[in-house]
């Protein structure tokens, strides 16, 4: 049982140094209140977290200000009825609640003859301003990111939903890391049973610490084995609030400036958040580039290989014979060679991600760029399997997020050994398990293949904005994600003025 916060400062004191015993970065501050200075007050805060206290302007300097020449007899009944109501304080009971606010970054302060203690909010620990997301940039719309501070995050998605129907539930997770984690979604909008799922989920694990919300995205995910990601991660306020009024759940978590959407299907990691800020037709366009991106990446270096090893018969002559002068002279059979270029272009995209500043995508072209060429002189490799894998790398970095052109980086390994020892009967009977995998696969149970799975929904019409996206006035109807009577989100105001309707739907 949590120990009982005492009216005796002297004990208080006595217990909030002992826990605290080695942490000298906490400040234990006592001070005498009060005319004639006979009340004892005792604050306790982290000294980064909670700074300048005793300036005019801090919240805790005001309390203390207020009370210092106050007649004694008078400072606790002050607390008592009026404390509360002077800035941003709250009482605690517990000294675990104590220490759960102090830890937060708050400072709290002990009175003597008062069995309470008062937490004094304040500026918090450092975090990052809200910056541009570096992860997804965009030609249109908000150049606001989230920042590392979860409250921070959550009132940028709040500046966007000012609807008192989109709640924020907070949870602690972490036995020793206390992270706060927040669950922001449309009350009205969201699938019944969805937020106790994932309620349910967070509750099935304790652990030490969550660092970040991919900690948590790897202990909630249904289908671990599965490389295909469950939940859409992403930076971008704008995108999160847009999603959130689809009747989607953004699980946000403290120190991590990357928020959870769930569910998360197929057709959503090929969609960017400026696809509705810009007209339909390049948008069309560039969706389908995307999904082409998908094919090649999985399947362009494993079709060489397939192609020239084993199916010859359907190239002209004329390319046969191009193929057979490049590889004149390389000591290495076809997979071999492509793998060896794969894994090469595969680290030399790695050292680019690791390497400070602009110097990275620096060392991604020109690295790529001198190994291709020089293995191609020393006669390593041929200069077409120089082409098939730039093409390859260059597709999975058409596809919008990292986390989603992943897993086809890691297929496409698996393909060009099916090609290079099978032939096109090794592509396929890899394609069909791919496909088997994600017919089977669901998030929050719904089929990851929607909207080309979810055709049987009632009333749903989601097929209007995956391979191209129709004009803004035809898509009318929610996604799958929406509870079906919060199916329509566009209406005709013209006809609605007729009827006498509110706009509240």
């Amino acid at each position: 049982m949590s120990e009982k916060i005492s009216s005796k400062i002297e004990k208080n004191e006595e217990y909030v140094r002992k826990r605290l015993k080695d942490c000298d970065d906490f400040i234990i501050r006592p001070m005498v209140l009060g005319e004639g200075k006979k009340i004892r007050c005792l604050v306790v805060y982290i000294e980064v977290a909670v700074s300048n206290m005793m300036l005019e302007d801090s919240v805790i300097g005001k309390l203390v200000n207020h009370m210092w020449e106050m007649p004694s007899d008078k400072i606790l009944e002050f607390v008592r009825d009026n404390g509360m109501g002077i800035s941003d304080v709250q009482p605690l009971d517990t000294m675990e609640e104590v220490f759960a606010s102090m830890m937060a970054g708050n400072a709290v302060f002990f009175l003597d003859g008062y069995s309470r203690a008062i937490k004094v909010s304040s500026k918090g620990y450092p975090n990052l301003s809200v910056s541009e997301s570096t992860r997804e940039k965009v030609l249109r719309g908000s150049k606001e990111g989230f920042t590392d501070a979860v409250k921070t995050n959550s009132a940028l998605v709040r500046k966007r939903i000012r609807d008192t129907r989109l709640k924020v539930k907070q949870k602690t997770l972490g036995e020793r890391s206390q992270t706060v984690v927040q669950l922001l979604y449309m009350e009205d909008l969201v699938r019944p049973g969805l937020v106790e799922e994932i309620e349910k989920r967070l509750d099935s694990f304790v652990i030490d610490g969550v660092l970040d919300s991919g900690v948590l995205e790897q202990m909630t995910e249904s289908s671990w084995l599965s490389p295909f990601p469950q939940f859409q991660t992403t930076e971008r306020p704008d995108k999160c609030a847009a999603e959130i009024l689809n009747g989607r759940i953004l699980l946000l978590t403290d120190h991590s400036p990357v928020g959870l959407l769930l569910p998360a299907v197929f057709n959503d990691f090929l969609q960017v958040s400026e696809d509705y800020y810009n007209r339909f037709a390049i948008v069309s366009l560039q969706r389908l580039i995307r999904y082409g991106a998908v094919i090649l990446t999985l399947l362009f270096s494993g079709t060489y290989l397939a192609v020239t090893n084993f199916h010859t018969q359907v190239l002209p002559t004329n390319l046969i014979l191009s193929f057979s002068e490049a590889r004149q002279g390389v000591p290495f059979p076809g997979m071999l060679e492509v793998l060896l270029m794969e894994l090469a272009f595969e680290t030399i995209r790695e050292a680019g991600v690791r390497m400070p500043g602009p110097l990275g995508g620096t060392i991604g072209i020109v690295g790529g760029l001198i190994i291709g060429q020089a293995a191609v002189t020393a006669n390593l490799v041929s200069p077409i399997v120089v082409v098939v894998v730039a093409v390859t790398a260059l597709s999975s970095l058409a596809i919008p997020t990292d986390e989603f052109s992943a897993p086809f980086r890691l297929l496409k390994f698996g393909f060009v050994i099916l090609g290079g020892t099978m032939g096109v009967f090794g592509m396929l009977l890899g394609l069909y398990l791919v496909l088997s995998h994600l017919a089977g696969l669901k998030s929050f149970g719904i089929p990851y293949l929607s909207p080309f799975a979810a055709q049987n929904k009632e009333g749903y019409s989601g097929e209007r904005d995956s391979f191209i996206r129709f004009p803004l006035p035809f898509l009318t109807r929610r996604p799958v994600y929406a509870r079906k009577e919060e199916q329509i989100r566009l209406r005709d105001g013209r006809k609605i003025k007729e009827k006498g309707e509110r706009h509240v739907y």
